[in-house]
Order: structure tokens, then C-alpha cells, then sequence
């Protein structure tokens, strides 16, 4: 095995109290990490901004949020403080900071919260798909979510995928067929399973504060990413987020939905590359 793979092996740290399962592709490069979104592994960042950006000369650190095995599941229950700190202690643990931090969703969240309370430990901010208050919409299907798990429900997995598509991918890509029928076949293979961790992420969504007016203190450099076809955070969301951080760059991808960093990868690894030049 070369020395390349030995380094990419996943690790586990003890930080923050808990266990957390992290890979780093190593290097000399600007550390960026990746912090994942509700209910979703790290590695899903592999799929493709991670190598885009290891191959642009970048260190790039993905990670397990608690919630998420083999990290701590924590079924009993944490905060969003809970995961700032966990990705503030393991940027310390890596060494190389401050660091770039990238979020999605949930993880964009954490990284608001992050250049917020943390800014020794962040160099720049990029928030994907990200939010400052909730909707109705959100606590509404937040409700539903946490619902399904405390009775015990389970969705056939034909109707799961749908629904999972139909909330989270461009109305663009659904309507091709071939499309549509490649991403069913993608979801249903690899549907996400709500485990007690995963029920506990879900209770962060719970009627969260409006934090837009908070966010106008974060003096790190920031990026948002909005998808025109979000239907989960829809993108006025993000509009908020960047309107409130000053300096704060927006940006948007068209024909993209909530998975947009999968469904329009190409678009945002150009928009994570010229970012990343222009602040490292």
C-alpha cells in the first residue's frame, strides 16, 4: 500500500468529549475543511469536491458529524454548539489552521456558528445551501421526520426515493427520464438510514432562532452558495445569510436543488477553486 492510501485511512480522535471519525488527504496545501449536512457521511464529499480540490493542490479534512457512526452517535441528545465546537477542536487537532471551512445545509449552519464564535480558527467561510431562521415549511417537515422514526415507520423505498428526489434535485433534472430514472436507482441503493444519531440531528431542526442579525459580527471572509431550485432551503434563505455577513460574496447555481454540489458538481468546484485563490 502506498503512502498516499496509509494517509487517506479514516481516523478516529478523541475531541470535545467524544470520538470523531475524520480522513485528511495530507499535503502542505491551505487546510480546508468540509463540514456534511443532516443525516450524510462525510465522505459524500468525495464524490467530488473533495479530489477537485486535492487535485488544485488543497489538504482537504472531511469528518463524521456526532450524529453520524463511526463518530459518536450521542443518541441522547446535543446542540449546534455541541457541533461547532467538534469541528473547531478538530481543526486544532489537525494542525495547519486557520482553516477554510465548507458547508452544506446543516453543515453550513455549523460553519456560520463557527466563524462567528471561532474566527482564530477560520481563515474563510463557504456556506452551501445554507439558512439563518427556519420556515414554517422546515419545523413542518422536521416534525414529520422526527414522527416517522419515534412510530416506527418505515416508507416503502420506492416512495422514499421519490420524495427524496422530488425535495431535493432541480425540476431540470427530473425532467428528463433517463435522468430521473439514474437518480432514483442512485437513492434507493443508497437510501439514508435514520439511526438514533441521525434522530438526534433531527432534533436540532426543531424551531431553530433566527440568528441573520448575529451573523452581521462574523468578520471572517465568507461565500455563500445558493441553489435556484432548492426546495428544502429554499434560496431567499442563502440571500439572507449573505446579506447579513458583511463583505459576504454570493453566488448561485442554476438548474440545482438541494443536492446541488452533486447534481451540478463542475459549477461548484469552479465557484470553490476561484473562491479559495482569491483568500489563500
Amino acid at each position: 500500500m502506498s503512502r498516499h492510501a496509509v494517509r487517506n485511512l479514516p481516523k478516529t480522535a478523541r475531541l470535545n468529549g467524544i470520538e470523531i471519525s475524520y480522513e485528511d488527504s495530507g499535503g502542505t496545501g491551505q487546510l480546508v475543511v468540509m463540514v456534511m449536512g443532516t443525516g450524510s457521511p462525510g465522505r459524500v464529499w468525495k464524490a467530488n469536491q473533495q479530489p477537485a480540490l486535492v487535485r488544485a493542490g488543497y489538504r482537504v479534512v472531511t469528518f463524521d458529524n456526532r450524529g453520524i457512526a463511526p463518530t459518536s452517535e450521542c443518541a441522547d441528545g446535543f446542540t449546534l454548539d455541541d457541533m461547532v465546537a467538534d469541528t473547531a477542536a478538530l481543526i486544532e487537532h489537525v494542525g495547519g489552521g486557520p482553516a477554510v471551512v465548507v458547508g452544506t445545509s446543516l453543515g453550513a449552519r455549523i460553519t456560520q456558528e463557527l466563524a462567528l464564535a471561532r474566527p482564530d480558527v477560520v481563515k474563510a467561510a463557504v456556506m452551501i445551501a445554507t439558512y439563518g431562521r427556519t420556515t414554517p415549511l422546515q419545523e413542518a417537515i422536521s416534525v414529520g421526520e422526527r414522527a416517522l422514526y419515534d412510530n416506527k415507520i418505515t416508507l416503502p423505498k420506492e416512495y422514499e426515493a421519490a420524495i427524496t428526489a422530488h425535495l431535493n434535485l432541480s425540476p431540470h433534472t427530473l425532467a428528463d427520464d433517463r435522468s430521473a430514472r439514474d437518480w432514483l436507482d442512485i437513492i434507493g441503493y443508497s437510501p439514508q438510514t435514520v439511526t438514533p444519531g441521525v434522530r438526534a440531528q433531527f432534533e436540532l431542526h426543531n424551531a431553530e432562532p433566527n440568528r441573520l442579525d448575529a451573523y452581521r459580527a462574523i468578520s471572517t471572509p465568507a461565500l455563500v452558495i445558493g441553489f435556484a431550485d432548492d426546495r428544502t432551503l429554499p434560496v431567499h434563505l442563502a440571500r439572507e445569510v449573505a446579506d447579513a455577513i458583511p463583505g459576504a460574496k454570493y453566488e448561485q447555481v442554476e438548474k440545482a436543488g438541494h443536492f446541488g454540489y452533486l447534481e451540478q458538481p463542475a459549477a461548484v468546484n469552479k465557484l470553490l477553486l476561484d473562491y479559495l485563490a482569491s483568500v489563500t
